[in-house]
């Protein structure tokens, strides 16, 4: 991976906070940040154990606050950065949300819709694409994950 930007570990630094925080609360940690103009707009945890809500994923939460703060269901100069590579549901809200940019941490070999299992990213029957950069402070977001699930065995 090349030199990672430093104005991106910033923002993943920040995603990070918010995955810690989903621990504190018994989710798995996972977050998200929403990026526009260089200005964080929202910031989201995974919360389906709290919200009873499967659907309650990070890059989700963060979607659904950052649309109601701009007041428009399409976030077309976002970037996205969340911990984890996200799933095929997830993929699919940022290419309604017409996300411009995802960077996420940990690559998911069992979930990744990103390029570890499947890639929606730049699906040609899709009516829009995402710029993905994925492996950013990988070391750090797929420790935390390790760590939550090895005390969880």
């Amino acid at each position: 991976m090349s030199e990672i930007n430093t104005v991106d570990r910033e923002y993943m630094l920040l995603a990070l906070a918010a995955a810690q925080a989903a621990e504190t609360q018994g989710e798995v940690p996972v977050g998200a940040v929403v990026i526009i103009d260089n200005e964080v707009v929202a910031s989201g945890f995974n919360r389906t154990i709290i919200d009873c809500d499967p659907t309650a994923h990070a890059e989700i939460v963060a979607i659904r606050k950052a649309a109601k703060i701009i007041n428009n269901h399409r976030l077309i100069e976002a970037t996205l950065f969340v911990t984890l590579e996200p799933c095929a549901m997830c993929m699919g809200a940022l290419l309604q949300a017409r996300i411009k940019r995802l960077v996420f941490g940990a690559h998911d070999s069992k979930a990744g819709a990103s390029g570890s299992v499947m890639d929606l990213s730049k699906h040609d029957q899709l009516n829009h694409a995402i710029e993905v950069e994925g492996g950013v402070l990988e070391e750090e977001c797929s420790g935390l994950l390790k760590a939550f699930f090895k005390a969880r065995r």
